[in-house]
């Protein structure tokens, strides 16, 4: 370590009365940039370097305090370096939310944005107490691909659109607003870019050099992390993959180019730190530069501003002698990343800002613990129901439900990954003894490849009314640095679980984790009922349980497709390419490109059924070159818009849809937007979400009405280059999984660019 005081919390600078008092920074009428120019000016340059590792030293002489960069909150504030819960008592736990690939089913950024707040409340209430820093590494963005991956169940699914108005809102709650005086705490979009392989065959994401074409960097790869930078997110983090033979953390192509340069992400507060130890891989095993010296050089030079590891304080002081690296880019590192703590009011010790009363009394409140279980609950999607649910439990007698399965009594398997300490995880049999009327029996987890459990399963479930089979992948099979192989159930489970279901029983799947191909049981006429909650978080089983008795009516959406098993035979996960490909047999990937899912995305049931139709309004600039066409001059649609930030933003149309209840049960419904059609360059996809809306709570016999709101960009197609282009041609509106309705539209004239995508000149 350079030198300084070791790293030891969190404590303020002293502004007041300490050897800072007189430097400028902290003179809160100057700039963030003026302020943190002023502290760097300050430093020599040997106590720079250690300034640039995720656990800074700080530099004693000034009273500058060490701090810890890394911190974690992916869906509540989580153990990580920089996260200090305590053994007992205040500050011993933390709010734990669903994972975000339950959260991203309930498509109700809404919500996303009320979760969000939770947790950066909560997170700067263990920072106030000396407990946690400020800058959260959170959230995972990388569009989920391939079903094997997995850090799948980090992101909130597979479609980039969706990721993108996810993450928008999300930003927004964890920094406190759109662009705040002051930031709550730091949001960390990662892992940039084109991340999505652990460990797959023997191919690690330390050595992995993701190939793809400018047209799907830009379509699919990109869009999340551009909406972080329109979002004012605070930092950016690459990934351990090279990108077309660069690794990413040396790759100024995507950190300046187009991050920095393109995306006008150039606050001064704004940062790009690497992921832990990527710096290193940057020498081995990418073998990008030739000396460790080099390959950190290459990193610094390219943006990345701060190392999570040692590599930067280890070997920047020698690349600094051999003139690898000058002041100017050394100073603009250090610069970016105290001006992301002035941004934080860290050197605003005197700062009556309501961030700085928070306490222990606003963790875990009572309304952060039911939106814990909201957020459950508004995810779960319902994939089969043959009228079983919901089960009808009577107020007169008991009723008998066997539990069986990995996670019918699971305890912290309902977190999942980047987890906290929960105050209490509440598995479906848990929940269940709670529940009046119920006489919940717990029989174990049959055994897998062994027998030795199936006799208590089949006693338990011989003697019951409704059986509850709880199961599916966790942790253990899928997670950081472990991708699947599989992704179909295994023969010993698929055995065991349809003997049961044979017994005449009332019997219903409750599928955890991520996806596994459920064609054995949808076929099946004894699985009565099939529901996927991922990861429910601290109240998932409460969650369930209300689902499942009809206190809550389900209205997830599935956020991936569910591939059928063979997939995994036919695709190689190292593919990066979309389209398919007859010429090597790629059937193509997401549901824009493969039409063979077992469930398709964006599907869900309900407890109700519901009719969604498109009130098209007669339009007044239509070009009518025949009867009946609506067709739209490109550029007239282009003229008219003049209060965008982005050409792609420019609002084309809002189309209401009319939602319509016509069963017995108030239900929310997800109203799903895609557009379809020939237009731009073929191959077409098959359908692109393109907007949503959830309505809450449609009442009986009542329908409510969603607008979707269709931007130019929502209609513009990525060309080779990767350059956004408004063409003439055939578009299709599509509402609902499968389509309730749609509405068929023409542009015409000559395209138009909404994007000139940067070219990547390889310098």
């Amino acid at each position: 370590m350079s030198s300084g005081v070791q790293a030891v919390g969190h404590v303020f600078p002293d502004c007041g009365n300490g050897p800072l008092a007189a430097n400028e920074v902290c003179n809160k009428e100057l700039s963030v940039g003026e302020r943190a120019r002023a502290l760097v000016a300050a430093l020599e340059t040997d106590e720079k370097f250690g300034l640039l590792a995720s656990t800074s030293p700080g530099v004693e002489r000034l009273g500058l305090p060490s701090y810890e960069w890394w911190q974690e909150a992916l869906h509540g504030v989580a153990s990580s370096p920089g996260v200090n819960f305590a053994d007992t008592g205040d500050f011993s736990y933390a709010t734990s939310f669903p994972q975000p690939i339950l959260m991203g089913a309930a498509f109700d950024d809404d919500l996303i944005e009320a979760v969000a707040t939770v947790v950066s409340t909560e997170a700067r209430a263990f920072n106030n107490f000396n407990r946690s820093g400020l800058d959260y590494w959170t959230p995972n963005i990388n569009p989920y691909r391939d079903p094997r991956w997995g850090r799948g169940q980090e992101t909130p699914g597979e479609d980039p659109y969706h990721l993108s108005s996810y993450v928008t809102a999300l930003v927004k709650g964890l920094q406190g607003g759109e662009d705040p005086d002051v930031l709550k705490v730091i949001a960390t979009c990662k892992h940039f870019v084109a991340y999505d392989i652990e460990d797959w065959l023997g191919n690690e994401r330390y050595e992995f050099d993701a190939q793809v074409t400018p047209q799907e960097l830009a379509e699919y790869y990109m869009p999340p992390f551009e909406a972080c930078a329109r979002a004012n997110v605070g930092s950016v983090m690459c990934s351990y993959n090279a990108l077309n033979g660069v690794p990413t953390c040396s790759n100024s192509y995507i950190l300046q180019d187009i991050l920095r340069d393109h995306w006008n992400w150039t606050r001064d507060y704004q940062y790009v730190v690497s992921d832990c130890d990527a710096l290193q891989n940057v020498y081995m095993p990418h073998n990008y530069r030739d000396t460790r010296e080099a390959s950190a050089a290459s990193s610094l030079q390219a943006g990345t501003d701060l190392n999570c590891g040692t590599y930067y304080q280890i070997h920047l002081p020698a690349a600094y002698e051999q003139g690898l690296i000058d002041d100017a880019v050394l100073d603009q590192a250090v610069t970016r990343l105290y001006a992301a703590l002035i941004k934080l009011g860290y050197f605003d010790s005197d700062d009556p800002s309501a961030y700085r009363s928070l306490d222990f009394s606003d963790v875990f409140t009572p309304y952060a613990e039911d939106l814990a279980r909201k957020a459950a609950e508004e995810g779960i999607v319902l994939i089969k129901n043959d009228g079983t649910l919901p089960l009808q439990i009577s107020a007169e007698s008991n009723i008998t439900m066997a539990f069986i399965g990995d996670w019918a009594n699971a305890t912290t398997d309902m977190q999942g990954n980047y987890q906290g300490v929960a105050k209490y995880l509440r598995s479906p049999y848990y929940a269940a003894t709670q529940m009046p009327n119920v006489n919940a029996v717990y029989a174990g987890i049959p055994g897998d490849p062994v027998t030795d459990g199936y006799p208590r399963a089949l006693e338990a479930a011989a003697a019951a009314d409704i059986i509850i089979w709880a199961d599916g992948p966790t942790t253990a099979s899928e997670a950081e640095s472990n991708d699947r192989t599989l992704i179909r159930w295994s023969g010993e489970k698929v055995d065991i679980m349809t003997q049961v279901a044979a017994l005449g029983k009332p019997f219903v799947l409750a599928q955890m984790g991520g996806q596994r191909d459920d064609a054995p049981f949808l076929a099946n006429p004894n699985v009565s009922a099939i529901l996927w909650a991922g990861y429910p978080g601290q109240s998932g089983g409460d969650a369930i349980m209300n689902v499942l008795a009809g206190r809550v009516a389900p209205a997830g959406r599935l956020p991936v497709t569910q591939y059928p098993a063979r997939y995994v035979d036919d695709v190689p996960m190292t593919r990066m390419d979309l389209r398919p490909d007859a010429a090597t047999g790629l059937p193509g990937r997401t549901y824009m490109w493969y039409d063979g899912a077992t469930v398709p995305f964006g599907f869900g049931l309900h407890y109700t059924n519901f009719t969604a139709e498109i009130v098209v309004e007669e339009q007044n600039d239509p070009v009518a070159d025949a009867d009946d066409c609506a067709c739209f001059d490109i550029a007239d649609l282009v003229a008219s818009c003049t209060d965008a930030a982005h050409a792609d933003q420019c609002l084309f149309r809002s189309v209401p849809v009319t939602v319509s209840n016509t069963g017995a049960t108030t239900s929310d419904f997800v109203v799903l937007g895609f557009v379809a059609g020939e237009h731009g360059p073929a191959p077409y996809p098959i359908k692109r979400l393109v907007t949503y809306q959830r309505l809450h709570d449609v009442a009986a016999g009542q329908m409510q009405t969603a607008e979707l709101g269709l931007s130019l960009g929502s209609l513009g197609r990525r060309d080779e280059e990767g350059d956004l282009v408004l063409y003439p041609g055939a578009y299709s509106l599509l509402v609902d999984v499968p389509t309730q309705d749609l509405w068929n539209f023409t542009l015409v004239g000559e395209p138009f660019v909404l994007d000139v995508w940067p070219r990547d000149t390889g310098v």
